[in-house]
C-alpha cells in the first residue's frame, strides 16, 4: 500500500471515530431525560449546545490559529481526548441538566479540534486531488455523526444500553486520536505560521476566490443539517398524510443521512475528472431542485417512493461538502489554510442554528408540504456566489 494510501485510511478512520462523539447524546437523549428527571424542553436544549459548542471552538481554533501554529496530529490527538472525556461525564450519577450542558458543550468545542483540523491535515497531506481526499473524510463524518443512532437500535428489543453507547463512542474517539498521532505526522505541503495574527481572521475573506467558495459552502449549510433535522419529521409528516402507512422512522431516517456517506466519495472521484467546483454546482442545483420539488413529493401515494426522493434528497445536499471545503483550502493564504477550514467551518454550523430555528417558528404558521421551499434559499444564493470561474 502506497504511503499516501495508508495516509489518507488513517485519517478518514480517526475522523470516523472521533465524530462519533457528536450525536452519541442524541442517540440516547430519551434515556438521558428518564434517568436524570429532565424536563422533556431539555430535548432541544441537550441538542442545540453540542452546535453551539463546536461554534465556539472553532471560534476559539481561528482566532489564535492553533491549527497553523501548532502541529495538526497534536491538536487533533489533545481534541480527541478532551471530547472523549467529556463524552463519559455523561455517565456521571450526580448529573443535573446544567451539568450535562456543559459535558454537551465541551464535547462540541473539542469536535473542532477534529473535524475541521482532519481536513486541515488532509490539505497537507495531498496537495493535488484535494476534493477527492476530503470527500473520504466528509464520508467518514457522516458516518461517525450516524453511527450512535445505528449502535442504539441494532441489538435486541430495547437498543444497546446507553452507558454502553456513551462508553463505546468515547473508546473510539481515544482510538481515533492516538492513530492519528502516531501514524500521521505533520504532511510535506505543511506551512506553518509562526506568529499570532488576529487580523488574519478578517484578512482572508479579501481574497476574492476564496469567498466565492465560503459563501458558496454557507449556501450548501442553510440546508444541509436543517434537512438532517427534520428528515424524521418529513417522514411522519408523510406517514400521518396516507392512514395505513407504516414506516420505520428511525431506520429511514439513518438511511437518508448515512447515504451521503457515498455521495461524497463518489463525488470526490466525479471532481477528479471535472473539477471541484463544477460538481459542487450540480450537487447544490440538484438539493436546491429538491427543496422545490418538495411541496409535490408529499402528494406521492405510494411510500417507496417518497423515501426514493428522500434517499436522492440525502445524496444531492451533502455530497458538495467535502468539494467545497477543498476549494476553501485551495483558495487560502498556504499560512493560515488551517485557520480558513476552521472560520468558514464555524460561520457555516452557526447558520444552521438560523435556518432550524427558523423552520422551527415557520411550523407553527405554513402547511407542512410548504415548509421546505424555505431551505432552497441556500442552494441559490450558493449557486449564485460561485457562479463565476476561479
Amino acid at each position: 500500500m502506497k504511503r499516501e494510501t495508508f495516509t489518507l485510511l488513517i485519517i478518514v478512520l480517526a475522523q470516523f471515530c472521533c465524530t462519533s462523539l457528536w450525536f452519541a447524546g442524541n442517540a440516547v437523549m430519551n434515556d438521558l431525560v428518564f434517568a436524570f428527571q429532565l424536563e422533556p424542553a431539555a430535548l432541544g436544549h441537550l441538542t442545540s449546545v453540542v452546535q453551539f459548542g463546536f461554534i465556539m471552538g472553532t471560534l476559539v481554533f481561528a482566532l489564535f490559529m492553533l491549527a497553523d501554529r501548532f502541529s495538526p496530529s497534536r491538536v487533533f490527538f489533545v481534541s480527541a481526548l478532551a471530547g472523549s472525556v467529556c463524552n463519559l461525564g455523561t455517565l456521571w450519577q450526580g448529573n443535573s441538566l446544567q451539568t450535562l450542558l456543559l459535558f454537551r458543550f465541551l464535547v462540541g468545542f473539542a469536535l473542532a479540534g477534529i473535524y475541521p483540523v482532519g481536513m486541515k491535515l488532509a490539505a497537507d497531506h495531498f496537495e493535488k486531488g484535494l476534493g477527492k481526499s476530503l470527500s473520504f473524510l466528509v464520508g467518514a463524518l457522516v458516518l461517525g455523526t450516524a453511527f450512535p443512532h445505528l449502535l442504539k437500535s441494532s441489538f435486541a428489543e430495547g437498543g444497546l444500553p446507553w452507558k454502553s453507547v456513551l462508553s463505546l463512542t468515547s473508546g473510539l474517539a481515544c482510538v481515533g486520536g492516538f492513530l492519528i498521532v502516531i501514524l500521521v505526522p505533520d504532511g510535506q505541503f505543511r506551512k506553518p505560521s509562526q506568529k499570532l495574527d488576529l487580523s488574519a481572521f478578517f484578512a482572508i475573506f479579501k481574497v476574492r476566490p476564496f469567498r466565492n467558495a465560503a459563501f458558496g459552502y454557507f449556501g450548501h449549510m442553510w440546508e444541509l443539517y436543517t434537512f438532517w433535522a427534520f428528515i424524521p419529521v418529513i417522514l411522519k409528516t408523510y406517514q400521518d398524510s396516507f392512514p395505513g402507512t407504516s414506516l420505520a422512522i428511525p431506520l429511514l431516517s439513518f438511511a437518508v443521512i448515512a447515504i451521503g456517506s457515498l455521495a461524497c466519495v463518489f463525488g470526490g472521484l466525479a471532481a477528479t475528472k471535472h473539477g471541484n467546483q463544477r460538481i459542487a454546482s450540480l450537487a447544490l442545483l440538484g438539493s436546491g431542485l429538491c427543496c422545490l420539488l418538495s411541496p409535490l413529493a408529499f402528494l406521492i401515494p405510494v411510500a417507496a417512493f417518497f423515501v426514493l426522493f428522500l434517499l436522492l434528497w440525502g445524496i444531492f445536499v451533502i455530497a458538495d461538502s467535502p468539494l467545497f471545503s477543498a476549494l476553501v483550502a485551495e483558495n487560502a493564504p498556504p499560512t493560515l489554510k488551517g485557520s480558513a477550514l476552521t472560520i468558514v467551518t464555524s460561520i457555516g454550523f452557526s447558520l444552521t442554528i438560523v435556518s432550524i430555528q427558523l423552520l422551527n417558528v415557520l411550523h407553527a404558521f405554513l402547511d407542512h408540504r410548504f415548509l421546505y421551499l424555505v431551505l432552497a434559499t441556500g442552494p441559490i444564493l450558493g449557486l449564485y456566489a460561485i457562479r463565476e470561474k476561479r
